[in-house]
């Protein structure tokens, strides 16, 4: 197939105005014919005007209000809510600050189709993170495939990844069998995802790439984000 018309790109957002436009103009130039839905976390800047302001030649760009909507908040909840509520055979989930590269959108989708369930790109090159950061990032992935491997669950290179594609149906199922195991206030809905399945279960692609440097906007993550990711470590 030529076309990405039985894809859709989920991208959470909460004040992305500076770079939202820039990334769907260049997926929208990478995989013709996508669909893209931005689900928003409640921005108060212009992140929607700047989303409602794009008319691609194919394919379409949809808004989701979360705020509007009265949802609780949260990244994991917003990743779900987008890809449930989408219709295509795929969906791909990347964040929106351009960390996440647009051309590796299109191997994650090629891996999909190619057969395998999940498409997970994998951060082989972190660009000037602090020390600090990477001591806190490799323990808790430590700690968090241990989680995964005590109970026996999915796991692949990068169970943190928040660039992924999947196939829509073996997320839908893993979430309304385990919607409770689900923490909708974090940020790790891969994690979420993985132990939600039998280690062996699924066919994974691992798909490495350069995490880039933040250029705008600050990171969502800090000690509240941690204490979520310890309670998604223990459901």
């Amino acid at each position: 197939m030529s076309d990405y018309k039985d894809f859709t790109v989920v991208l959470p957002t909460l004040n992305e105005e500076a770079t939202i436009g820039v990334l769907i103009k260049k997926l929208a130039g990478a995989l013709d014919g996508v669909n893209i839905v931005v689900v928003d976390d409640g921005s108060g800047d212009g992140t929607r005007k700047a989303v409602e302001s794009f008319r691609p030649s194919s394919g379409k760009v949809s808004f989701i209000d979360r705020k509007a909507m009265g949802c609780r908040p949260g990244l994991t909840a917003s990743v779900s809510d987008g890809i449930l509520g989408s219709t295509t055979k795929y969906a791909i989930v990347m964040d929106a600050d351009l960390q996440h590269p647009p051309e590796t959108a299109k191997r994650i989708a090629d891996a999909l189709r190619k057969g395998n369930g999940l498409a997970v790109a994998i951060r082989a090159d972190v660009r000037k993170w602090q020390l600090y950061r990477k001591v806190i990032s490799k323990s808790l992935i430590t700690l968090g495939y241990a989680v995964l491997v005590l109970r026996g669950s999915e796991r692949c290179s990068d169970i943190f990844s928040g660039f992924f594609g999947i196939d829509r149906s073996l997320f839908k199922k893993a979430y309304t069998s385990n919607k409770g195991r689900f923490v909708g206030g974090g940020y790790k809905v891969l994690f979420d995802f993985l132990k939600c399945n039998r280690s062996g279960s699924l066919r994974i692609a691992e798909i490495p790439y350069s995490f880039g440097v933040r250029r705008h906007g600050t990171s969502k993550a800090g000690m509240k984000q941690g204490l979520y990711l310890l309670e998604s470590f223990l459901k």
